[in-house]
């Protein structure tokens, strides 16, 4: 008879369609338990859920509806790959401003007033996989950044039974069996660092990961919209040095072309792109990252976080997951599972980009937008196709599956690689 070892996970859903339709009770397990089963076994425990109904002919296939509002099943190999990794989100939004929602945005709410977050909100989070998340935020100015960390640290500690920020290693190991949720505090500018003394202040506000630049020029260097990419200057090369000497890691992700090769020139430790992908697959797409940039990346023993963004996975419609792990394998190719990781660039409930009130977002009033190569859905929406939803890294794992990729890989992509690079740089 065959054993699968198997996890359960709670309903699948976001905090706009919770309680739309009747809430279907499923297993659970603590992240620390191993549970060995057989098919009968699977039978008797949704029977007991309340879920063998729908679920039956699934399991006698090996495969498991896990989520009571999605149709999508997976593999007992991918339920255990799950569980058994710590799974690393390089930059997730949170929640991203939505001005539809009665109340507000989400994530303005939570920030302002901690304590309007809820068991409920906080289901969504545990129940995504995703046991780490680093957030996708630009604080701007020493004052905004000051601002910015301060009511993430003050969010952290009030809703310290769900959450713990992530400073070291030894939190990156441990924060799974706790049952919380990491938060890295990181940020996508670095603006904020007016001499490099300001690294060491940011350091202790919790910061551990720093994008040295946005989309244009900065003190530090160029950004890849800007029209002349001058390199990493000085002051850059100061920067860098000093986030390396305090254990803050330096993300190259949107920087300009010679600034990213400058920069992985001065690394003594490993640098990461938390969210990009190849520029060989998107040539329109400069955001994107060379070969030469790619190998040099790998070379410094750094990890590239690949984004679940429509217009940073295929030049055109349709994009898929099965488009994104073609994607993923093409970087096996490149630089190795060792050097790839995810970084999607989507929030925890699925939106890849904020809402107005009414109306379609702008995001294209930056000056040379068009270097994106930029395209959306028809809702004006980046993401990747089916995977605008909170458990969206079930559906890359099964997908890995699939296409019969190692464990070991599989582990390495959902968090192997991150936690490697992270525990290097980190003190």
């Amino acid at each position: 008879m065959t054993h699968l070892r198997c996890d359960l996970a709670h309903s699948h859903g976001n905090s706009e369609n919770r309680g739309a339709s009747p809430h279907v009770a499923e297993a659970h397990f603590p992240p620390s338990t191993s549970i060995a089963m057989d098919r009968r076994t699977v039978l008797r425990t949704l029977a007991h859920a309340g879920m063998a109904s729908f679920a039956a002919p699934a399991v006698l296939r090996g495969r498991y509806r896990l989520f009571a509002q999605s149709g999508n099943e997976y593999s007992a190999r991918t339920i255990a790959l799950m569980r058994e990794s710590t799974v690393i989100d390089m930059l997730c939004q949170f929640a991203f401003d939505d001005f539809r929602r009665p109340g507000g945005p989400l994530g303005q709410r939570w920030l302002r007033d901690p304590r309007t977050f809820t068991a409920e909100d906080f289901a969504m989070f545990r129940d995504s996989g995703v046991n780490v998340l680093a957030l996708g935020s630009g604080p701007g100015s020493y004052d905004d950044a000051m601002r910015f960390y301060a009511q993430w640290n003050g969010f952290i500690a009030s809703n310290s039974q769900w959450f713990t920020r992530i400073d070291d290693a030894t939190d990156l190991r441990s924060v799974k069996a706790t049952g919380k949720v990491g938060v890295m505090l990181t940020a996508q500018i670095s603006d904020h660092f007016r001499t490099a003394a300001d690294v060491n202040t940011f350091y202790g506000l919790g910061q551990r990961v720093s994008q040295l630049t946005y989309n244009s020029q900065s003190r530090i260097g160029a950004g890849f919209l800007e029209n002349r990419d001058g390199g990493l200057s000085s002051f850059g090369q100061e920067i860098v040095a000093r986030m390396e000497q305090v254990g803050m890691v330096v993300d190259l992700s949107h920087c300009a072309d010679q600034t990213t090769l400058d920069a992985l020139e001065v690394a003594k430790r490993p640098p990461i792109f938390s969210h990009a992908s190849a520029r060989a697959l998107l040539p329109a797409c400069t955001r994107c990252k060379t070969d030469d940039a790619l190998r040099k990346l790998a070379a410094k023993g750094g990890v590239v976080g690949v984004p679940m963004i429509r217009f940073m996975i295929r030049p055109a419609p349709p994009v898929t997951v099965q488009h994104m792990v073609d994607h993923v394998e093409h970087l096996y190719k490149l630089i190795g599972p060792d050097h790839v990781g995810i970084g999607s660039d989507l929030d925890m409930i699925g939106l890849s980009n904020g809402m107005p009130a009414t109306g379609q977002p702008n995001l294209t009033n930056q000056p040379n937008f068009d270097r994106y190569g930029a395209y959306f859905a028809s809702d004006g929406m980046a993401h990747v196709d089916g995977l605008n939803h909170p458990k969206r890294v079930f559906d890359l794992t099964e997908a890995m599956v699939q296409r019969k990729h190692s464990d070991a890989n599989i582990r390495l992509l959902l968090g192997g690689s991150f936690s490697r690079v992270l525990a290097q740089v980190w003190k």
